[in-house]
């Protein structure tokens, strides 16, 4: 890259997919001084240019899926550093400076997909702190004093790691908006933090040993959470506190061991709009899922649903677009479920359907019908009007010039109507006895056409006759 006197102007760049191992790094990167964002991934390197050094006014760097075991070096020498990314690299604990927390400006931090087995040390400084995601590791512990200063935070991601327990200075975390915790073992921790959390939004437990007896009895003050995730848990019904969720939008509670929905769900999640229940032990679904007017997803995948399982009235969640029912024991599905006329998606394979509701063929949105592994399914017929070559709408069809330079596109000038002929009787008269003469006109004009055309021929006969009697 050769120097120029416009690299001290450049605000960004992306080098993203280049090879930079073996020294390959552009030396021209060092003139570029006004530098604000600089994206290095996938480019191998395992070491952190010295040209990054002169890089003062540097505010975002990215160094996601490179070789990095360190990112000492010049990391901690960019006092406008706001942004360090680099998940999906080798980082080990010993390659974290410490004093890039001391860096002023730093608020979002990601150092997910790596090889640290407990918090970066000295984390605690880094007090303007708003993401932090330590996910993909192998974290076993986290210290009380991490959240003592980090009151700011925003989003936290511990997902992955190898926690059994969250510090009770967690609760300080007053304007925390996504909290993640998936796959850890923190079967004996009770979550009496949750209840503290008042700014949450969205909350990840998937596979953290989840059960009636640990979870918080209520979350009433969690009136901004929208997102919560307890799938892959051993919960036997949905725990009570769910229930105190007015604004709930996503709820995935898939791969537990749910018997039953408490028909209270049409009144208190009147805000739902996707809701997972796959892979429990669900014979019926409450009638009062009809309540659910925003719903657009159901997932009720692998359970033990059968045609009364499914509530009759389902065709009122007219805003419905994802219907999956896969692996149940369905022979017929109630006529509700084709009247959803926004549905994208009908799965139902791998059950015993016999038939579908002739609906099925009014879907007209329908993207996805899944029906592979129902043997004895026999397909309704199609209404007759929608059978090609029925019904009075394939007759009527306007072959008209204009019609069809309309449809394809063209420009036509509106046509000069006809006038339309006087309803006056003195008038239609008039007109039968023009049209009469003219008839009488043209039948006399035929006949004397015919006279004429007679004596003609008389007249040659009869001259033919003439000079044969004369040879």
């Amino acid at each position: 890259m050769a120097v120029t006197g416009v690299l001290p102007f450049v605000r960004g760049i992306d080098f993203t997919g280049n090879d930079f191992q073996e020294d390959y790094f552009p030396k021209a990167v060092a003139e570029m001084t006004g530098l604000r964002w600089l994206k290095l991934n996938k480019t191998n390197i395992d070491w952190i240019p010295d040209e990054l050094g002169n890089l003062q006014k540097l505010e975002v760097l990215s160094l996601v899926r490179n070789n990095l075991v360190t990112i000492h070096g010049e990391v901690s020498a960019l006092p406008c550093l706001r942004y360090v990314n680099c998940r999906y690299n080798k980082l080990k604990n010993s390659g974290i400076p410490v004093d890039v927390f001391e860096l002023e400006d730093l608020s979002v931090v990601d150092f997910s997909h790596n090889c640290l087995r407990e918090v970066p040390r000295d984390l605690e400084h880094s007090k303007g702190l708003l993401v932090l995601n330590l996910s993909f590791n192998s974290i076993e512990n986290i210290p009380s004093q991490l959240f003592v200063n980090l009151t700011d935070l925003l989003h936290l991601d511990l997902s992955d790691n190898k926690l059994e327990s969250l510090p009770p200075q967690m609760r300080r975390l007053v304007n925390l908006q996504t909290l993640k915790l998936n796959n850890n073992p923190l079967g004996h921790n009770q979550l009496r933090q949750l209840p503290a959390l008042v700014a949450l939004q969205t909350l990840h437990m998937a596979n953290t040993q989840r059960s009636l007896s640990n979870m918080p009895t209520s979350l009433d003050g969690l009136t901004h959470l929208q997102d919560v995730d307890l799938s892959q848990n051993n919960l036997p019904r949905v725990p009570d506190a769910l229930y105190t969720l007015p604004n709930l939008k996503r709820l995935n509670l898939s791969v537990n061991c749910i018997i039953d929905i408490s028909p209270d769900i049409g009144d208190l999640w009147k805000n739902l709009v996707t809701l997972n229940l796959s892979r429990n032990k669900l014979k019926a679904l409450p009638t009062t899922l009809c309540k659910l007017s925003k719903l657009r997803r159901l997932y009720i995948n692998d359970n033990q649903l059968d045609f009364d399982g499914i509530p009759s009235g389902i065709g009122k969640l007219y805003s419905l677009e994802v219907f999956m029912a896969s692996n149940n024991n369905l022979e017929m599905i109630p006529e509700g479920v084709v009247r959803c006329g926004r549905l994208k998606k009908l799965v139902l394979s791998n059950n015993r359907l016999i038939t579908l509701p002739e609906a099925i063929h009014l879907l007209t949105d329908l993207e996805v019908l899944d029906l592979h592994g129902n043997p004895d399914l026999i397909m309704p017929p199609k209404p007759e009007e929608l059978i090609l070559g029925s019904g009075s709408e394939y007759y009527n069809i306007d072959f008209s010039l204009s019609t069809q330079l309309r449809l394809a596109g063209a420009t036509t000038n509106n046509p000069v109507a006809a006038p339309a002929h006087s309803k006056d009787p003195i008038a239609r008269k008039q007109r039968l006895r023009r049209k009469k003469d003219d008839e009488v006109d043209s039948d006399q004009a035929k006949v004397l056409k015919g006279m004429s055309d007679l004596a003609k021929d008389k007249k040659d006969f009869a001259q033919d006759d003439k000079n044969v009697s004369l040879k």
